[in-house]
C-alpha cells in the first residue's frame, strides 16, 4: 500500500516546451529533493543500476547524505536510468498523488533531455535511436546479408566496439532481407464483430523491428487475425513511434514523430479501428508518454483510447465470446518473460492468461527487468550492468526445462536467449503471438 494515499499513481503532464523545463539549475534543485527522498526509503536499490549509482555517491560523500554529492556526479544516476518506468509503477510509495511528488522516471527524462540540448549525445545514440534511417538502409536485400555478416564477425565487431561503442559481445537482431510492409497481406472479407469489450476491426502498427527485423511477427500476429476472422488492415504509412529518440531526451524529433504518425491513427481511432502494436514499448508511446507531452492534443487522445496489446486485445475478444479456441497443437513448458513497459501499462497478465488457454501448455512466468532496454543494453558502457541485471531473468527463464523461451518484448527475448547462455539447450525462441499461430496450427 503506497503512504499517505489509497488513490491510484497519476502522472502529471510533462511540462517540456517551456524554458523552465530545460533549466540546468532548476532540474539540478529538483534532482536534488528527489535524491534525497530515494537515499532516505532505498525501496528501490534492486531495480537497476541507477539507484546503487545514487546510493554508493551517497554513502561514499565526505556527508553522507546527498548535500555530499557533487553536482557533476548527478550524471551518473541519470545514465544508468533506461526509463522501464518500474520504480514508479511498483515500488514508489511517494508518487503522485502523494505530496512528495516523485516521479524519478520523467526526472530522469527532464535530465537528458537537458543533456540532449546541450550536445551531450554521441554519434552512436543519435544512430542507434534513428531506426527508421538505419532500418530502411539495412533492410535492402544485399545491404542486410552484409549487415548481418558484419554483426557476426568477430573482427568486425571489435572494430564496431572502437569505433562506435556497441559492446562487440551483444548478439544483434538481423535484418530482414524484405520488410514486413513489403510482403504483409492483411485479411479483409470478413463481418465486423464489435464485442462488448473490443472493436471488431483492427488496424495494425508494425513497428520499426517487425518491419525491418523479424517480420515473422507481423505475419504470424496476421495468422491469427485471419483464422479468428477479425478484419485487417495496415496503418497507411508509418514511422518510428518515438521511444528511442525519447529515451535519449530527444523530445523535438519525438514530437515530429508524432507529426508523422498520429494524425492517420488518428483517423482510424475515429472510423472505429482497433489500433494493434506489436511491440510493448511502442503501445506504452502511444498510450502514455505522447498523451503526457501533448495531453491537450484530441488527436492523440484519440490514438490513446484505440492502441491495445495483441494479447490484450485477443484476450478481451476471449470474453466477448468471440475468440476461437480451437487450437491444434499443445506447447508442452513455456518460459515466459513480462517485459517492464508492458508491466506499467498496468493491463494485467494478458498473455499469460491466453497462452494458459492452449490444452497441454504450461507457463513460467518471469515478472521482472531483463536489463536490455532497447540501445541501452547494447552500449559498451552499459552492456556488463545489463546482463548483471538480468541474471536473475536468465536463471528463472532457464528453469524447468521449458520448450519454449518468450517475451513480448523480442529485443528482450534475445537478450535473455543469450544471458541463458548453454542452460536449457533444448529451450526454441518464439515471441507469444508465433506460439500462438502454431497452437492454431495456421
Amino acid at each position: 500500500m503506497r503512504e499517505g494515499s489509497l488513490e491510484a499513481p497519476t502522472r502529471h503532464p510533462l511540462d517540456w516546451k517551456s524554458e523552465a523545463f530545460y533549466d540546468e539549475e532548476k532540474a539540478f534543485k529538483e534532482l536534488e529533493r528527489v535524491f534525497d527522498i530515494c537515499h532516505g526509503c532505498r525501496r528501490c536499490v534492486n531495480l537497476c543500476t541507477a539507484f546503487p549509482t545514487l546510493f554508493d555517491l551517497v554513502d561514499a560523500s565526505s556527508t553522507m547524505e546527498v548535500d555530499g554529492v557533487a553536482k557533476s556526479d548527478y550524471w551518473k544516476v541519470v545514465d544508468q536510468c533506461y526509463l522501464c518506468d518500474m520504480c514508479f509503477l511498483t515500488k514508489c510509495p511517494y508518487v503522485p498523488p502523494h505530496p512528495w511528488n516523485v516521479d524519478f522516471p520523467h526526472l530522469m527524462l527532464r535530465a537528458k533531455a537537458i543533456k540532449f540540448r546541450k550536445g551531450g549525445a554521441k554519434l552512436r545514440d543519435r544512430l542507434l535511436s534513428s531506426t527508421d534511417a538505419v532500418g530502411r538502409l539495412a533492410a535492402i536485400p544485399v545491404v542486410a546479408q552484409t549487415v548481418n555478416a558484419v554483426n557476426r564477425n568477430r573482427a568486425a565487431r571489435a572494430a564496431m566496439e572502437k569505433v562506435l561503442g556497441v559492446h562487440h559481445e551483444r548478439v544483434l537482431p538481423p535484418y530482414a532481407p524484405r520488410k514486413f510492409r513489403a510482403s504483409a497481406e492483411p485479411a479483409g472479407g470478413f463481418a465486423v464483430r464489435d464485442g462488448e469489450r473490443t472493436r471488431g476491426k483492427v488496424a495494425l502498427f508494425s513497428t520499426c523491428y517487425v518491419n525491418y527485423n523479424e517480420p515473422g511477427i507481423g505475419h504470424d500476429l496476421l495468422a491469427v487475425l485471419a483464422h479468428n476472422e477479425i478484419p485487417c488492415a495496415l496503418v497507411e504509412a508509418e514511422a518510428c513511434c518515438g521511444m528511442p529518440k525519447l529515451e535519449l531526451g530527444d523530445l523535438e524529433s519525438v514530437a515530429r514523430l508524432k507529426e508523422r504518425n498520429v494524425p492517420a491513427l488518428a483517423r482510424l481511432a475515429r472510423e472505429g479501428w482497433a489500433i494493434l502494436t506489436p511491440v510493448p514499448s511502442c503501445t506504452l508511446m502511444f498510450k502514455q508518454e505522447l498523451p503526457l507531452m501533448f495531453p491537450e492534443d484530441a488527436d492523440v487522445k484519440a490514438v490513446k483510447e484505440a492502441i491495445v496489446d495483441p494479447f490484450e486485445y485477443l484476450v478481451a475478444r476471449a470474453k466477448d465470446g468471440l475468440l476461437r479456441k480451437d487450437f491444434k497443437a499443445p506447447l508442452g513448458k513455456v518460459s515466459y518473460h513480462v517485459p517492464c513497459h508492458l508491466r506499467v501499462q498496468n493491463i494485467g497478465q494478458k498473455t499469460r492468461e491466453l497462452l494458459e488457454m492452449i490444452p497441454g501448455t504450461s507457463v513460467n512466468l518471469v515478472e521482472r527487468c531483463s536489463g536490455h532496454d532497447g540501445t541501452w543494453g547494447v552500449k559498451v558502457e552499459f552492456f556488463r550492468n545489463a546482463m548483471r541485471i538480468g541474471a536473475p531473468v536468465f536463471r528463472q527463464m532457464a528453469s524447468g526445462e521449458p520448450d519454449w523461451v518468450s517475451s513480448d518484448c523480442p529485443i528482450a527475448a534475445r537478450h535473455i536467449r543469450q544471458g541463458m547462455g548453454g542452460e536449457a539447450p533444448q529451450a526454441q525462441p518464439a515471441h507469444p503471438i508465433s506460439l500462438l499461430r502454431k497452437a492454431y496450427g495456421v
